[in-house]
């Protein structure tokens, strides 16, 4: 099999909800569809989200890579040696991960229409199904009852609270909700937001609510102080923005930082270095939570799949595209009542004829 032709299409779409969080507020998203079309006629699909601050490049850095770089050197390749091409594209475009997430996908996408089956199976089909938590950003304690109160009428079970910017707003945050909705999960993400004093008293203030996973509280220029906080807690502490490379990884299990790691497939570009990643993990008997940016359903359907095909990946934060208007690929998974369901078509089960 030979790649014959790659094109794309960029998205800019706005959210119909802006949301804060530690460091920014955000109303809109760029995406970037890939299609990789070869001599079997089997097309594959990937999605790019990039971010700066998340995944090091702007819009533009991924358009540039892709007329530059990716283009020119895929044309005439086997997708099937995508151990070879992931690795050399990886060393053309530098840091930019979600531009080699995007070839990532595109290619596991063309894998698995190849093998006749959806990706999460080829990947390893552990499971078919996972409740994923649904986020609410940075806003005052009554906003944050209220949006909780949207969420689990709409049938969550798992809610994502940010904070990160005002301690003692946060705290009470999460004692109203667990108040009112006292069997529902909670977790928290400080963004970077907390001191170790701070974050430690975050534990001991919540400690009542039983608070499921305590994520990135601390800046990731001081790393060494995830591990002073998973020191003086009980609750499990996840690396998130400190978690970008395979290499990170590794120095996070080696140092004992953290009990838990967030694999964003647009943050450490795709799968197949998420599975790298994902068996660092296990071998440190550190739990993984597959979590995402704001990404149309092709990036969140590739991060369901790629969660559905591990053991060690018990947990998972896919809502970023929920917010999106007008989102084209929001039909090829099913969320009901906080659960997502994978479809059975091949792949990652989208098609033009879907569209």
């Amino acid at each position: 099999m030979k790649i014959t032709n790659i094109s794309f299409e960029r998205l800019d779409l706005k959210l119909s909800e802006p949301y804060t969080i530690a460091y920014e507020t955000i109303d809109r998203t760029s995406n970037f569809i890939l299609k990789v079309e070869t001599d079997s006629k089997i097309v594959g699909y990937g999605c790019a989200a990039p971010d700066p601050v998340v995944t090091n490049e702007w819009p533009n850095d991924v358009a540039d890579a892709i007329k530059n770089t990716i283009v020119p050197y895929l044309i005439g390749k086997d997708p099937f040696t995508y151990a070879l091409l992931l690795l050399e594209l990886k060393q053309l475009l530098g840091k930019r991960s979600s531009a080699l997430a995007m070839v990532d996908l595109a290619l596991f996408d063309i894998m698995s229409k190849k093998a006749e089956v959806p990706l999460y199976k080829f990947l390893g089909g552990y499971r078919n199904h996972m409740a994923t938590s649904i986020t609410i950003g940075i806003m005052g304690v009554d906003e944050t009852l209220l949006k909780a109160t949207e969420f689990v009428n709409q049938g969550f079970s798992i809610l994502k609270i940010k904070g990160g910017a005002n301690l003692e707003e946060d705290i009470a945050k999460m004692r109203k909700i667990h108040e009112k909705y006292p069997n529902i999960e909670l977790r928290f993400d400080g963004n970077q937001g907390y001191s170790v004093k701070e974050s430690v008293a975050f534990v001991k203030a919540t400690a009542a609510i039983g608070v499921e996973i305590f994520e990135q509280p601390t800046k990731v220029e001081a790393e060494e102080r995830l591990g002073e906080v998973m020191n003086q807690v009980d609750v499990p502490v996840m690396a998130d923005e400190s978690l970008k490379t395979l290499t990170d990884a590794f120095r996070l299990a080696q140092n004992e930082r953290v009990d838990m790691v967030n694999i964003k497939l647009q943050k450490v570009g795709g799968i197949w270095v998420g599975m790298h990643i994902n068996s660092v993990a296990k071998a440190a008997n550190l739990d993984a939570m597959v979590g995402c940016i704001d990404e149309c359903g092709l990036g969140i359907a590739a991060g369901l799949h790629f969660a559905l095909s591990r053991p060690n990946i018990k947990y998972a934060d896919l809502d970023g595209h929920l917010d999106i208007i007008d989102d084209p690929y929001h039909s090829i998974f099913r969320l009901e009542k906080g659960i997502l369901y994978p479809t059975e078509k091949h792949g990652l089960g989208f098609s033009e004829s879907d569209m």
